[in-house]
């Protein structure tokens, strides 16, 4: 099976789990079963807006849902049955270092879902905690192991949290670090991962703000002769006119070929819905809109100018 996968992708991504009961509803430590029920009907919610927007005209061998299996009910098949691409998470949620949500179990879980990709949300800084570094190194290179010899995609989801050290470089501002120092660092972190064992087939990247970084970290994505190995952009929950600036840089870049995006585009009419504020068909419909946005955001700049 060849490393890599070379098709546009544009993912809607709602496997969010600890922060999403919590902050939607409250609910602290293991929900209960109708504790679950109302979560997962929430996260169903979600699903209809996209199958909204593939019925509005978005290509479903492109549109892929990231949803996790705890509160995820029937998407999974739903998903399946839609012709949609489908991908669950094998991390623990909310752990500051990758470990595995079923521990020893993982490899049983991915085989009873049958995701056309399998992702990990992983925390790394290479400037950080070396020995923190190394034990995910070797966990991760377990997972992408035992995937590729079992003919499985696997998508790599890489945040690069600053480091007290670094934000001091940039006196303290969040949004400096993110434009001066964390594209290199994002660079290091894929460098390191892959010369660890780590080998993605598509990197799940945080958006930067120039395009010339998008080139960059595709280059050290398919370094070594991983010709097929590509990047998507991440929303990280961040307005629509950033996310739609990340996409813009990114879109024209070979090796770029899609985003998985989550709250930016189903956060607020979500959080209307629960809070009573509207119908649930509304909230379906804005989410698609949301969606349909970014894929059109994504569309106009990759295509080449006349």
């Amino acid at each position: 099976m060849d490393l890599g996968y070379d098709r546009k992708l544009y993912i809607l991504a709602f496997d969010h789990r600890g922060s999403f009961q919590k902050r939607f509803f409250g609910i602290e430590g293991e929900p209960d079963g109708e504790q679950t029920a109302i979560i997962a009907d929430a996260k169903h919610l979600i699903f209809e807006g996209l199958l909204q927007a593939v019925g509005a005209g978005a290509d479903p061998s492109a549109t892929g849902v990231l949803v996790d299996e705890q509160f995820g009910s029937t998407v999974p098949a739903e998903a399946r049955e839609a012709g949609l691409k489908l991908a669950m998470p094998a991390e623990r949620s909310g752990q500051p270092y990758f470990d595995f949500q079923y521990g020893e179990d993982f490899a049983a879980h991915i085989e009873r879902f049958d995701p056309d990709f399998t992702k990990v949300l992983v925390r790394y800084n290479p400037d950080g905690d070396a020995q923190a570094n190394a034990e995910q190194s070797e966990k991760l290179k377990r997972l992408s192991d035992w995937l590729h010899s079992h003919e499985r995609k696997f998508l790599f989801e890489l945040l690069v949290p600053a480091e007290d050290s670094q934000l001091q470089q940039v006196g303290g501002d969040s949004d400096r670090y993110d434009s001066e120092l964390r594209p290199a660092l994002m660079r290091r972190a894929i460098a390191e991962l892959q010369d660890a064992g780590t080998e993605a087939d598509i990197w799940k990247i945080e958006g930067v703000d120039e395009r010339a970084d998008c080139e960059m970290l595709v280059a050290q994505a398919r370094s070594g002769g991983r010709d097929g190995v590509s990047c998507i952009v991440l929303g990280r929950g961040a307005d629509d006119a950033k996310v739609d600036h990340w996409l813009s840089q990114a879109a024209p870049v070979e090796g770029y070929i899609g985003f998985a995006i989550g709250r930016s585009i189903w956060w607020d009419p979500l959080k209307a819905y629960v809070d009573g504020k509207i119908e649930r068909a509304a909230g379906a419909r804005k989410i698609a809109e949301n969606y349909l946005h970014f894929v059109a955001v994504y569309e106009r700049a990759k295509a080449p100018v006349s």
